[in-house]
């Protein structure tokens, strides 16, 4: 018989290792707070039974029972928040197909088996079930447009992807640029060499990098040129040719800036779009070259689409919570410009009708 959500779930480890209940718990019970807060349920610890209460409380359970398996040596606070996303991300995939009526086996919408990426610091894949699809779209695909929320891997996992594939020389080099719409694009009037004026604006990619790769062996990958990245006013002309190409931030592209960008693409090379389309920074007015691109290019043959939501943030658990928050005020705001926007029209046609049915009057015609 299923629980209610009301009801209390418990939890009792087995068989009972004192050692693996610590490294679980965590220093000051850190981790239980963590997993608390995260699915929004109380934990209540009395000895070794652990009383879960919550809407979430089976989906904390489940969280506890993985990591007691895996509690043979100390569980980090990081492993527990990436666990956490997973976690979350797979409860949203379950959602949309429950909410569609579409009947999938349970392995085949959580278990979506994400590519191994071969970097010189640690193997990489996709934690949640839209990072793998990403990951698949970018090896199957020549462009890959990556589209959602900040946090949720989308640039790092394509640089990820392009130091990948110049490692098992697919490519020749990796290209990363980025509009920098902060500096209007007037670089000249900022002081000191190319380098000096964009590196601000550039600095997450190179982060990512370094990440990756360390960093002497990206500062070598500098000097040979088998790493370049650049503001996009500076692609103007190219022809790329046996390149990973990444365009970041491509919200704050024009349209005429992404069909250059897109234009670019030579022979043997692979490009990856990343951007957010609620964090347009252009001049109000200016219509997003992403925005444009989504609506242009979806039925093109061998592009593909990834689309990520709250539930991929692989930050700290609050950012998905401010996500969320934003999103819904955006699609209250949204609701009500659209209601507005009714009322307004359809006064406007009554003012109008109105208009015309007086001038039809002759001048002398009495009231």
């Amino acid at each position: 018989m299923k629980k209610s959500p009301n009801q209390p779930h418990y939890f009792i480890p087995q068989p009972l290792d004192n050692k693996r209940l610590a490294h679980l718990c965590g220093p000051l019970d850190e981790n239980l707070r963590q997993i608390s807060s995260a699915l929004d349920v109380t934990i209540f610890r009395r000895g070794e039974k652990f009383i879960v209460s919550g809407t979430n409380a089976e989906r904390a359970v489940a969280v506890l029972e993985r990591f007691y398996t895996l509690a043979d040596k100390p569980v980090s606070v990081e492993n527990v928040q990436l666990a956490l996303v997973e976690q979350r991300a797979t409860a949203s995939i379950d959602a949309e197909l429950d909410a569609a009526d579409i009947a999938v086996d349970k392995k085949d919408k959580t278990e979506i088996e994400s590519p191994v990426l071969k970097t010189r610091k640690h193997d990489l894949r996709g934690r949640t079930p839209h990072q793998s699809q990403y990951l698949h779209a970018i090896l199957e695909h020549d462009i890959t447009f990556g589209v959602g929320p900040a946090g949720t891997g989308k640039t790092y996992l394509a640089v990820a992807c392009a130091v990948d594939a110049l490692e098992r020389d697919a490519v020749q080099r990796i290209v990363l640029t980025r509009p920098a719409v902060e500096a209007g694009e007037r670089l000249g009037f900022l002081p000191g060499d190319l380098a000096q004026k964009v590196d601000p604006y550039l600095r997450p990619l190179y982060d990512a990098l370094y990440d990756l790769l360390g960093y002497d062996r990206t500062q070598k990958l500098f000097e040979k040129q088998a790493i370049e990245i650049a503001p996009l006013a500076y692609m103007r002309g190219r022809t790329l040719n046996h390149a990973f190409i990444i365009l970041d931030e491509a919200q704050n592209t024009t349209p005429e800036q992404m069909k250059m960008f897109l234009t670019r693409i030579g022979f043997g090379s692979k490009a990856v779009v990343t951007g957010d389309v609620t964090q347009i920074d252009l001049h109000h007015g200016q219509k997003s070259g992403l925005v444009d691109a989504l609506n242009v290019l979806h039925d093109v043959r061998g592009i593909a689409f990834s689309r990520f939501t709250s539930s991929d943030v692989v930050r700290h658990p609050m950012v998905a919570r401010i996500v969320d928050a934003y999103e819904a005020v955006s699609a209250a705001g949204s609701s009500h410009n659209a209601h507005n926007a009714h009322v307004t029209s359809t006064t406007a046609v009554k003012r109008l009708s109105q208009g015309l049915t007086q001038s039809a009057k002759p001048r002398n015609a009495k009231k």
